[in-house]
């Protein structure tokens, strides 16, 4: 038994094996991806020594290079087979319309971006690599299309902020801001059952409009996908609360004049607008259930993991 297993493992490996020289290839590229947001996070965390054509950094990659692929070339074989059959989950996710080939490049590239021009770089790759809690659980509690949720969503736009003319390219993020403000005038905060994790889908949240943050969070959500806006969930130690995807900087000067001067007037007055720019420069409004207006205060500045949904 244990001899027709080791075989059959033999097997599979001899038919994942890459012929040469493509397998040195596929390392060496590997090797290169993975060694340019290192030499970014060294490049950003040692002093300059300011050599002439900046010779000091050009050692620094090579070197980083070269002991990549030192232990690349050790696990080839494991690699290998990782990398295949993460390509056939590449291709499933671009065929159904997932995760696929476009997105890796496009969060590849992002990630890039915002790390040249991050102080300390090591903080964006930390936050891709940690786990958001139950993320699962929580996208399928996010039902967006159920229609109790979708109704809830409609008649929070038609009962507040209805009339508020002049600002018509910025429509449905007022709508938005009339689904939070119908959410939180209304939330009832309440624990979960004792040593239980409960999370409780939106569908089930709009009849009570009860809960703990992750109800909360995962119902505001919902609530703003089901009429066109963007929302994502962030992650902080012992805590997820809703943002809201308002646009660039420009966009946030519009914003913050609608909600100070139109919308929550009384709430804001005096107040900073809190949000987040994420490593596309794109900005987030704080939805939590503690702020009395959009941009409210934080209730933990501390970002551990966050869940954009698109």
């Amino acid at each position: 038994m244990v001899n027709n297993t080791i075989t059959s493992i033999k097997t599979v490996k001899e038919r994942l094996r890459v012929k040469k020289p493509w397998d040195t290839i596929i390392i060496f590229v590997l090797n290169v991806l993975i060694a340019i947001p290192l030499f970014i996070i060294v490049h950003q965390n040692l002093i300059d020594p300011e050599w002439p054509f900046h010779f000091d950094r050009v050692l620094i990659f090579i070197g980083i290079i070269a002991i990549i692929q030192l232990l690349l070339q050790l696990m080839r074989s494991i690699i290998i087979i990782c990398i295949f059959f993460y390509l056939i989950f590449l291709i499933y996710g671009s065929v159904f319309g997932n995760y696929g080939f476009g997105a890796v490049f496009e969060d590849y590239r992002s990630m890039m971006y915002s790390m040249a021009d991050d102080p300390y770089p090591q903080d964006l790759i930390i936050s891709k690599l940690l786990p958001f809690p139950n993320k699962s659980k929580v996208i399928n509690a996010i039902n967006f299309e159920n229609p109790n949720v979708r109704n809830f969503a409609i008649m929070a736009t038609t009962k507040r902020f209805r009339n508020v003319q002049g600002f018509r390219e910025y429509r449905q993020i007022i709508q938005c801001f009339a689904v939070f403000e119908e959410i939180n005038s209304q939330w009832n905060y309440v624990n979960d059952p004792k040593g239980r994790e409960y999370i409780a889908k939106a569908s089930e949240t709009v009849f009570s409009l009860s809960g703990d943050c992750d109800d909360h969070a995962i119902f505001m959500a919902a609530c703003i996908r089901a009429i066109g806006g963007t929302p994502r969930l962030i992650h902080t130690k012992g805590h997820i609360y809703p943002e809201i995807l308002i646009g660039n900087k420009s966009d946030l000067e519009a914003i913050n004049y609608l909600i100070k001067k139109e919308l929550f007037v009384k709430q804001s007055k005096n107040k900073e607008i809190h949000y987040h720019i994420d490593e596309r420069g794109q900005i987030w409004l704080n939805l939590d259930y503690t702020a009395k207006y959009p941009g409210g205060p934080f209730m933990s500045e501390e970002i551990l993991g966050a869940l954009t949904l698109q």
